[in-house]
Parts: C-alpha cells; sequence; structure tokens
C-alpha cells in the first residue's frame, strides 16, 4: 500500500487537482512531486503486506512444486500484463487520474465506474481485516485465547486496534508518517532473510518428495485454479502508481514503475514460497498456523526464526494497514471530488484529512471484522473475499484497455500508441486473465461479492439526486437488476447453506 509520507508528499506538493476542496485551502496549484523512484517503492510497499507472510501454507494446501511454478507462471504472465496495462492507459489517457476508478467510468460509464470505485474500495476495506487477523493469529502463538485471530478476545482487540487507528489518522497525515519509516525496511528484511536462510538450510530430497503434491491436492488444473485469489491478493498494489498517477512528475514514470515494482516484487514472492518446499513436506507446511513463513523458519532455524518473522510480520502489517487505510479514504475521497459519490465524503478536515471517508473506511472493516467469527478460516475468507471484489475493478480496466486498442480515436487516446498490435495484444490478455480469475474464484466469492456491492447503489443513488439527474439509464437499470439478483441469490444460498463462510 503507498507509504503514508508519500501520499503526504502527495497532497502536500502535488495539490493541482485537490487545491479547493472543502476546508483544505485553495492556493496556487503546486507542481507534482513524485519521482520515479518514489512511485517504484509506492508500487512495492503497496504489494509487500500481509499475504506474502502467508503464502507457503496457502500454496501448499493447494499445490506441489510443479502446481506452484505453473501457478507463478500464470500469475507472473496474466499481472505483467495488467501491468503493461496500466503503463499503457497512463501514457494513452494521460487526463484519467485516480486509475482504476477512472479507467472503468470511461470506458463503460458512470455506473460501473461508481462500482468500479465501490469495488476497489471495499476491497481495500476487507483486506484491512486480513491484518488483524494475521496479527492476532500471531500473538495467538503465545496467547491461545487468541486463536487463529477469529476468537472473541482477537476480535475485540482487532476493534480497539481498528479505532485507534481511525483517531491517529484522522489528527493528521503528518503525525502517521514516521510510523511509515520505519515499517518500509521492517516489512523486507524478514522476507529476504526467510529466502537466504530458507536456501541455506533447503533439503533437495523434501524437496523432490514435493514436486508433484499431496493425493489430496486434486488434477493440475484444480491445483493451479486453488492458488489463483492469493497471487491476485499479494499482486493488490500493482496498480498503486496509477491511483496517484495525478502527482506524478514526469507521466510516463507512472508505467515505468509499475513495472519495475512489478518484476521486483513478483521476485520475492516466488521465491518465498519455492524454498519452503525445500524445508518440509507439503503436507506440514498446510498444516501450519498463520503466519506461516513463521512456522517454516522455524523448522529450518529453530524458535528465534518464528520470533523474528512475527516481530517483522506485526510491524510490516501495522504500516500497510496504515497506508491501506489512506488509500481507502482517498478512493471515496476521489470518487466524491467527481460527483459520483455523495458531496459528504469529499470533506476534509482542517488537518486535510477525508474524515467522513476514512470513517465510512473504518465502518465497513469493522463489520467484515465481526463477519469472520462466522467463517470457517478467517484469513482465507478475508484474503479471498478482497481478492474477488478487485476482479471487477481490473477486468473493467483491462476491457477498457482493449477499448483503446482497438478504437482509439473514438475512445480519446492521446498520442502516438506504441503499436496497435502489441497494445491489442497485451490488453486481450490481459482481459482474459481477469475473466479467468472470475471464473477461478468460484460461484461463492462471485455471489458474496454481490451482496457486498448491490447495497452500494444507495450512494450511487444519494448522488445523482444531489445533482438532480435522472437515477438511473436503461443500461444502468439492467446492470442494477443483475447485481440485486444476484445479491438475492447470494443470501439464500447463505441461509440454506448452498455455500459457506
Amino acid at each position: 500500500m503507498p507509504p503514508a509520507d508519500t501520499l503526504e508528499d502527495a497532497r502536500a506538493d502535488g495539490g493541482g487537482g485537490d487545491g479547493g476542496r472543502g476546508g483544505g485551502g485553495g492556493g496556487t496549484p503546486k507542481t507534482a512531486q513524485l519521482s520515479l523512484l518514489t512511485l517504484t517503492a509506492l508500487v512495492v510497499g503497496s504489494m509487500v503486506g500481509a499475504g506474502v507472510f502467508s503464502l507457503p501454507r496457502r500454496f501448499a494446501q493447494e499445490t506441489g512444486v510443479t502446481g506452484a511454478l505453473i501457478a507463478w507462471a500464470v500469475a507472473g504472465l496474466g499481472m505483467l500484463m495488467l501491468a503493461f496495462v496500466f503503463q499503457t492507459l497512463a501514457v494513452r489517457r494521460p487526463d484519467l487520474d485516480a486509475g482504476v476508478y477512472a479507467y472503468a467510468k470511461a470506458g463503460f460509464g458512470e455506473y460501473l465506474g461508481f462500482f468500479s470505485a465501490f469495488g476497489y474500495w471495499a476491497s481495500v476495506c476487507v483486506g484491512n481485516v486480513t491484518y488483524w487477523v494475521l496479527i492476532m493469529s500471531t500473538l495467538g502463538a503465545v496467547a491461545p485465547a487468541l486463536g487463529d485471530g477469529d476468537t472473541a478476545l482477537a476480535i475485540v482487540l482487532s476493534s480497539v486496534g481498528l479505532w485507534a487507528f481511525y483517531l491517529l489518522i484522522r489528527r493528521g497525515v503528518k503525525e502517521a508518517t514516521a510510523i511509515n519509516r520505519i515499517v518500509t525496511a521492517a516489512k523486507l528484511v524478514p522476507i529476504l532473510v526467510f529466502v537466504v536462510l530458507a536456501l541455506v538450510f533447503f533439503e533437495p530430497s523434501v524437496f523432490a518428495d514435493n514436486l508433484r503434491g499431496a493425493d489430496y491436492a486434486g488434477s493440475l488444473f484444480d491445483q493451479v485454479r486453488g492458488t489463483t485469489l492469493a497471487t491476485v491478493f499479494v499482486f493488490l498494489g500493482v496498480e498503486g502508481a496509477s491511483v496517484y498517477s495525478r502527482h506524478a512528475q514526469r507521466r510516463r514514470d507512472v508505467g515505468r514503475a509499475t513495472l519495475l515494482g512489478f518484476v521486483g516484487v513478483f521476485a520475492v514472492f516466488a521465491s518465498v514460497t519455492i524454498v519452503s518446499y525445500g524445508i518440509l513436506p507439503m503436507a506440514e507446511i498446510a498444516r501450519l498456523r498463520q503466519p506461516s513463513m513463521a512456522g517454516v523458519l522455524e523448522a529450518a532455524v529453530g524458535t528465534w526464526g518464528k520470533t523474528f518473522v512475527s516481530a517483522g510480520l506485526i510491524v510490516s502489517v501495522l504500516g500497510a494497514y496504515l497506508a491501506w487505510t489512506l488509500m481507502a479514504a482517498e478512493v471515496l475521497f476521489v470518487a466524491a471530488k467527481d460527483k459520483d459519490m455523495p458531496r459528504f465524503l469529499a470533506r476534509v478536515s482542517r488537518s486535510d484529512v477525508p474524515v467522513p471517508a476514512l470513517l465510512l473506511s473504518s465502518a465497513l472493516t469493522q463489520v467484515v471484522l465481526v463477519v469472520t467469527a462466522f467463517s470457517g478460516d478467517a484469513f482465507d475468507f478475508a484474503l479471498d473475499l478482497t481478492s474477488a471484489l478487485t476482479l471487477i475493478p481490473f477486468f473493467l480496466a483491462a476491457a477498457f484497455a482493449l477499448k483503446l486498442a482497438l478504437w482509439p480515436v473514438r475512445e480519446g487516446a492521446a498520442g502516438p500508441g506504441t503499436g496497435a498490435r502489441r497494445e491489442v495484444v497485451v490488453a486481450a490478455l490481459a482481459t482474459l486473465y481477469t475473466a479467468f480469475l472470475l471464473y477461478a474464484a468460484g460461484l461463492k466469492f462471485v455471489l458474496v461479492s454481490l451482496i457486498v456491492y448491490a447495497p452500494a447503489t444507495l450512494l450511487f443513488v444519494k448522488a445523482r439526486r444531489e445533482l438532480g439527474r435522472r437515477l438511473f439509464s436503461p443500461r444502468e437499470a439492467v446492470i442494477l437488476a443483475v447485481s440485486v439478483a444476484g445479491a438475492a441469490l447470494g443470501i439464500v444460498a447463505l441461509a440454506v447453506g448452498w455455500i459457506a463462510l
């Protein structure tokens, strides 16, 4: 997630788009200050969070070494195409700010743009739940009352932490930036140390036994499919530079930062997964408590390895939570400034904090935190739901890139393209990949996502009424009907037990 100090720099130095909002001031817009290095760090910081610490167990529950290699190849290629899409869109439509949400709106209209903004925002809030679950699960190793992060005590303590962060951020971003400077190193050091030590204690015979995967893993296709939502979750943030694209010193740096950050993080994530298969048998990794990276390192070097990873995780996750909370408020704020969300979400305090957006974000995180108490596996449920909610915004961004490549003039493309054929191929592959992810997520998470999406239309209705506009066009009414029907089916499916959390 974007570093807190990066957001502060963006708001302080790049205020062209935000200069006259609420109580924020209204001075002369300044030149954007985010350099290529800062944007690249933003992408890396966006993707390196809780997910990487959970990868060993999540992969071992689904597949062996062969399936993991194929899964990372598929995810790497698909997400690379998506990274190329964000690079192309940043250059070809420089007028569109706030990334994913703006692309969906430009390509498919205001209602789907609203859905994209809401879905992306909701995914950030649900993703924040994984941080609290993982922290409590980590502490649960020494305090059994916290369990796997889903006990009543764990939820109460997580709620206290959630609202403590709300009060911290509400005071102003500057008060929060010192924390992020510490966690930037804390989140990378334990991961890199883990990879190095795992290679030192690597057992070729154990690795060979894990090649095919256990009998419970099913066919190779099923093994690869079972890992898809986990790979989506850890790559969330690849769009981080595009979200703050309006603050870049040079527009082309947005795409470059996306690619540089993606390649570096991809290498780290794949390494964490693969080296774990050389430490423990696949079935043992699958039974580790989260964060499973700590359990793998404990098996390699002893108790201190578990303690080292656990301490680094807690510091890292708290910093990531801070930054993702800022992102959630930013998404709602930008949508409200564009009049696609109710105007109360565009209000800011004297400290330049969008307090109503921050409050709504914290409230949704609280609701999902309580819901995890009713799930079979709190962490995996929150992880999978986060990924599923993100898929529609990603799919719409990729589909818009495909439209832009096929009909550049009609879609308002700026400047010469990088090659019509290349743009079409990249956008088509990204669109197919995100469509496959929706299929791989399965009906369960599609329906649960619609349960979240459908009620959000009330915010869209309020925004339209504030503008004195017609509530829905005929096409928008069809989309509304589909989303409501899907949400109703999801509620019925949960009620009668067809699907379970």
